[in-house]
């Protein structure tokens, strides 16, 4: 039997420079025709981040990535640009050049070789160019709710969790070890976090004049999962964008449970939608019954359906 498919959806902390990003993904596509597929690329600059989709077999996925990741390390310092300068950071939390890795599982029946694959990129990520790799959600805690989270390790940014490895913040007592490589963060291109997990969608909104960041920032506080209205599994930051435009940024992590259109009826009371927008590819099922009155920038099912891309 063959080995299953899955996906990886590697975060690069760079999305203005297009020379960079194109050796990027040319670098993660840099595969024999049977091997990694390079499905989408997705840049924002205002976020400061690109997010690259790639299938592959089990096995043909490591190699793509460390590819992919070496080109990113060389060419991205994300240790120079100023944490209070936010427009020199981007608007998207990181920790690193290669900031998370996802290895995302389509079926129930992959986990297991998800799993495995994403250990032997986070060694070869580690060993290979000498980035530290922290295993977060369902790779990182034996027992049910001791899982660590990309919220807790990029807590206060790369410099925070450089204290933290060093055992110098605050006290809190023992140095932060990651999981593979060294005990310090790369001098340029910081750490990577690394997670094995089934599809979730990447999803904003862009809220019509005369919205706010700040009406952005409490509606996000509202509907994210531990808000007053949480709607399950939906991870929300309010932002603004350049002109001025007031963003809710989502990772959507249930997107089986909670459709998007969903996830629009909930903002909706709050504030008018101009615009919405996919970061990368989702299931089919999570764009059902999206209203069609609320333009996606950009939206192609054929390039942005999961199953549709691996069709091609």
């Amino acid at each position: 039997m063959a080995p299953p498919i899955l996906m990886a959806v590697p975060n690069v902390s760079e999305g203005r420079e297009q020379t960079t990003i194109a050796a990027v993904g040319a670098a993660f596509a840099d595969a024999p025709p049977d091997g990694a597929r390079l499905l989408d690329v997705h840049s924002d600059r205002d976020h400061h981040r690109s997010v690259f989709t790639i299938a592959a077999r089990q096995g043909e996925l490591a190699p793509a990535l460390l590819r992919g990741a070496r080109a990113a390390v060389e060419r991205i310092d994300v240790m120079s640009r100023a944490p209070e300068d936010a427009a020199q950071r981007g608007q998207h939390p990181h920790v690193g050049a290669v900031d998370v890795v996802p290895i995302v599982y389509l079926d129930p029946g992959a986990r297991g070789a998800a799993c495995a694959e994403a250990l032997v990129v986070g060694e070869d990520i580690g060993r290979e160019l000498q980035v530290p790799v922290f295993l977060y959600g369902e790779l990182s805690g034996t027992d049910p709710g001791s899982e660590r989270t990309r919220a807790q390790l990029r807590r206060g940014g790369v410099s925070a969790l450089a204290a933290r490895m060093a055992g110098s913040e605050g006290g809190e007592g023992a140095a932060l070890a990651p999981d593979f490589g060294p005990a310090r963060v790369h001098p340029r291109a910081g750490a990577t976090l690394l997670a094995a997990r089934p599809p979730l969608v990447a999803f904003n909104l862009q809220l019509a004049p005369p919205a706010s960041v700040s009406d952005a920032r409490a509606i996000a506080a509202l509907i994210r999962e531990d808000g007053a209205s949480g709607l399950p599994g939906v991870r929300a930051l309010g932002i603004e964008l350049s002109g001025g435009v007031a963003q809710i940024s989502m990772n959507v992590e249930r997107p089986f449970e909670l459709s998007l259109a969903m996830v629009v009826a909930a903002v909706r009371p709050h504030a008018d939608i101009a615009s919405a927008e996919l970061v990368g590819l989702a299931p089919a099922a999570a764009l059902e019954d999206f209203p069609h009155d609320v333009p996606i920038q950009g939206f192609d099912p054929a390039r942005h359906l999961i199953e549709n891309a691996l069709r091609c």
